[in-house]
C-alpha cells in the first residue's frame, strides 16, 4: 500500500496493480472526467520514486490508458453521427443547427490542433475525442495526436510527482487552480452565448444580398377570368 495523502481507492489500485493500475485509472478518468488526472499522475510518480513501480512503465501504461479511454469516446462520437447531432441541436433551446455546422467547419480547419492541444486542457482533454469521432477524423491521425498529447501531459505530471516525492500534492494544488480557471472561462462562454441568443432571438436567420433579412417569398395569385 502506498502511504500518501491520495484517495484510498487510488492508493489501493496503485499498490495492488502498480503501473497497469495507474493506466486503468487514467482510462477511467477519460470516461469520467471528475476522476482527476492531476491526482492520479503525480501519485503514480511518487509511487515510482519509492520503488513501488517502474517510472518508464508508469509513463507507458498511463499513456496507453489515455489512448484507450479516448478511443472509447471516439467510437461513441462515430456511433452518434452528424445526423443525430443535428436533430438534437434542433431540439435544444437557444441552439440552432447552424451553430453545429459552424462548429463542424471550425473542426475541419483546426481539428488536428484541437485534438493534440485539447489533451492538455482539463475536461476538454476527454471531450475532444467525441467531435473527432463525429467528424470521422482518420483513425491513424487521431491515434497519433492522442498518443503524443497524452504522453506530454502524463510525462509532465508523473515526472513532477517523481521529483517532488512526498510533496507531490503540490502538483495537484497548482493544477486545481488551472482547472478552475478553465471551467470559469467555459461557463462564461456558455453564458455569453445564451445571453446573445436571448437578446437577439433572430440571430442566425438567412440574410439577403444586401445584408438584411431576406424578404418573404412572393405570393402567387391565380388570375381572375375577365
Amino acid at each position: 500500500m502506498i502511504e500518501s495523502s491520495g484517495p484510498d481507492w487510488l492508493e489501493g489500485l496503485l499498490g495492488d496493480f502498480g503501473a497497469p493500475g495507474a493506466g486503468l485509472a487514467i482510462a477511467l478518468e477519460n470516461l469520467f472526467p471528475p476522476l482527476p488526472s492531476e491526482v492520479i499522475l503525480p501519485l503514480a510518480g511518487f509511487a515510482a520514486s519509492t520503488g513501488q513501480m517502474n517510472l518508464y512503465a508508469a509513463l507507458v501504461w498511463t499513456t496507453a490508458g489515455s489512448v484507450a479511454g479516448a478511443l472509447a469516446l471516439y467510437g461513441a462520437g462515430a456511433a452518434l453521427g452528424r445526423a443525430r447531432i443535428h436533430r438534437l441541436a434542433s431540439r435544444v433551446p437557444l441552439v440552432k443547427v447552424h451553430d453545429v455546422e459552424r462548429a463542424e467547419a471550425w473542426f475541419a480547419r483546426h481539428g488536428t490542433k484541437a485534438v493534440l492541444l485539447g489533451r492538455m486542457i482539463p475536461l476538454f482533454r476527454s471531450l475532444i475525442s467525441i467531435p473527432a469521432g463525429i467528424e470521422r477524423m482518420p483513425l491513424p491521425l487521431f491515434l497519433g495526436l492522442t498518443t503524443l498529447g497524452s504522453a506530454l501531459w502524463n510525462t509532465a505530471f508523473i515526472t513532477a510527482g517523481y521529483t517532488l516525492g512526498e510533496r507531490w500534492p503540490e502538483v495537484t494544488d497548482f493544477v486545481s487552480v488551472y482547472s478552475k480557471g478553465v471551467l470559469i472561462l467555459a461557463a462564461a462562454a456558455v453564458a455569453a452565448f445564451a445571453l446573445i441568443r436571448i437578446l437577439k432571438p433572430g440571430r442566425g436567420r438567412r440574410r439577403g444580398p444586401t445584408g438584411g433579412e431576406s424578404p418573404p417569398p412572393p405570393q402567387h395569385r391565380s388570375r381572375e377570368p375577365r
